[in-house]
């Protein structure tokens, strides 16, 4: 049975892929990989999220201010992000949340401020968010459930606790390089935990790289890895956890699940 996945998460905008992007890009669907959703992180990286999806058949974007960029942002690039959303194959507003991990990312109250004009934009127009959420577990929580939006919680860092509050608002959790990691050991928890309707695989490449590529540029061709982890952890045949991965990805962003598997 050929192996069809979807990475949830990914930024192919990043300098990282400078030198080899489109090398790159053209060999994924040769290796199982049928859609990627590239996800921006200031307004360029949304602005090259758009391009990449038109120039390539099975990626798709989401556009957002990432909380690591909003303190340099200034408050009308809202507009142009909602400009965004308009154009084809955008999928989703992200990717956007709260990060309390540095003491010189953004001030948390603006943060915050950035992240609820971008639910609430999300919800205006009927788009799925992409949540980043590093050490703000508890002020994410607070703006999801005040907005309720539809989406994902990516790269989940939370606990077996968090992720069922999460899915009771009915969103996705995303999981990557993480649950393969030596140490882990929150990761497989909720690895194992979630429903299986409501887990995305991602990549997040360039980073978050999965055993056994720790440490390297990551790309959506490792995601197998992750993938064949987490089916261990939940004792199920991979092509099973592929498959409903790829259903569940197409259902949160709108995209026919036939047009996910050519």
């Amino acid at each position: 049975m050929e192996r069809l996945i979807f990475d949830s998460h990914a930024h192919y905008d990043d300098e990282a892929f400078d030198q080899d992007r489109g090398e790159i890009l053209r060999n994924l669907p040769a290796q199982g990989i049928c859609r990627i959703v590239n996800v921006g992180a200031d307004l360029q990286g949304c602005r090259d999220a758009v391009a990449l999806a038109a120039a390539y058949p099975y990626i798709y974007a989401g556009v957002g201010i990432h909380p690591e960029c909003v303190n340099d942002t200034p408050d009308e690039a809202l507009n142009e992000v909602g400009t965004l959303l308009d154009a084809p194959k955008v999928v989703a507003v992200g990717e956007i949340g709260l990060d309390y991990h540095f003491e010189d990312n953004a001030p948390r109250e603006v943060q915050r401020e950035w992240f609820a004009k971008q639910l609430a934009l999300a919800n205006r127009r009927g788009f799925p968010v992409i949540v980043h959420d590093r050490d703000a577990h508890g002020d994410t929580m607070e703006l999801l459930c005040k907005y309720r939006p539809k989406g994902v919680v990516h790269c989940f860092s939370g606990s077996v606790e968090m992720m069922r509050e999460v899915v009771r608002l009915g969103m996705y959790i995303g999981l990557g390089g993480a649950v393969t990691f030596k140490n882990a050991r929150v990761p497989v928890e909720v690895a194992a935990a979630v429903p299986l309707d409501h887990l995305l695989l991602e990549t997040d490449a360039p980073y978050m790289a999965p055993v056994p590529y720790r440490g390297k540029r990551c790309d959506s061709s490792m995601i197998a890895k992750t993938a064949e982890r987490i089916a261990e952890i939940r004792q199920m045949p991979v092509e099973e956890l592929l498959k409903a991965t790829q259903q569940n990805a197409s259902r949160l962003f709108g995209i026919p699940l036939e047009e996910a598997s050519v």
